[in-house]
């Protein structure tokens, strides 16, 4: 069988996320993070990534993926925690005002995860993840929204603060994202710096920190394996980040908004 509305006749088996090499999920393989991304926008459903019929989707809720939560196996590997099995328009966008920056706490899956800061005049190619109200409350816990000690909030990023345009030429009036509430970490001159990816990272922040080592060993196979093992050491980690001044703000706080007002 095969797929003909896209054009391309790809048989339907080539659209499996093994097939595009797009399966393998960060909170299995930390040093992977963010994880593979797609190539293209498509329709994630199920362990397919499907064409899509339209860019915008009215009737869901716009999110700007940063991180894993643009990566198809992370993605449905969220859903499956939670049984749900409907699947979700992924939309590569031109993003004007933002950039990927590191988060300022250490994950329970054994990463540093990203997080958004104010760029004015920077362009990133990103994806608008369209999700509906069960799949938006999946993904909020995941973030820890709802916990007060969560580790991010969701923000709205207005246009023309950020600028999201789709390869139609069309643009959104702003998406939601989610910013890390203890922050970013700088450049070393106050600066957020961005994310090279997980290896680079932890390979750095580990030569920079005596203390981290202690923590987390001296590779980064150590860190991620020390990290998984212990939620507690987690929390040990992100406050040293804070304490060795390693953390500077997004420039996104102004944008949280509390959630349900």
């Amino acid at each position: 069988m095969a797929d003909r509305t896209s054009g391309s006749w790809l048989p339907l088996r080539g659209r499996t996320l093994e097939a595009l090499g797009l399966t393998e999920a960060p909170r299995d393989h930390p040093l992977l993070y963010p994880g593979a991304w797609p190539s293209d926008s498509g329709l994630l459903d199920g362990d397919r990534l499907l064409p899509l019929d339209r860019l915008v989707h009215d009737d869901r809720v716009p999110v700007l993926a940063v991180g894993s939560n643009a990566c198809p196996g992370q993605l449905r590997h969220k859903m499956e925690e939670f049984g749900i099995a409907s699947p979700i328009p992924m939309v590569r966008a031109r993003v004007t005002g933002i950039e990927v920056g590191v988060s300022a706490h250490v994950s329970r899956m054994g990463y540093v995860s990203a997080s958004p800061f104010h760029a004015p005049g920077r362009v990133r190619e990103l994806f608008v993840t369209w999700l509906d109200a069960e799949q938006l409350a999946v993904i909020d816990a995941s973030e820890g929204v709802p916990v007060p000690g969560g580790n991010y909030d969701r923000a709205w990023l207005p246009a023309p603060t950020v600028r999201i345009e789709f390869a139609d030429g069309s643009t959104l009036p702003g998406a939601f994202a989610y910013v890390n509430r203890h922050g970013v970490l700088h450049d070393g001159a106050g600066t957020p710096r961005t994310h090279p990816g997980q290896r680079p990272l932890l390979t750095e922040l580990l030569l920079g920190s005596a203390r981290l080592r202690e923590l987390f060993g001296v590779t980064a196979e150590e860190f991620c394996a020390r990290a998984r093992a212990d939620a507690m050491l987690c929390e040990r980690g992100t406050r040293l980040f804070a304490e060795e001044k390693r953390v500077t703000a997004s420039g996104l706080e102004g944008c949280v908004r509390v959630q349900g007002s």
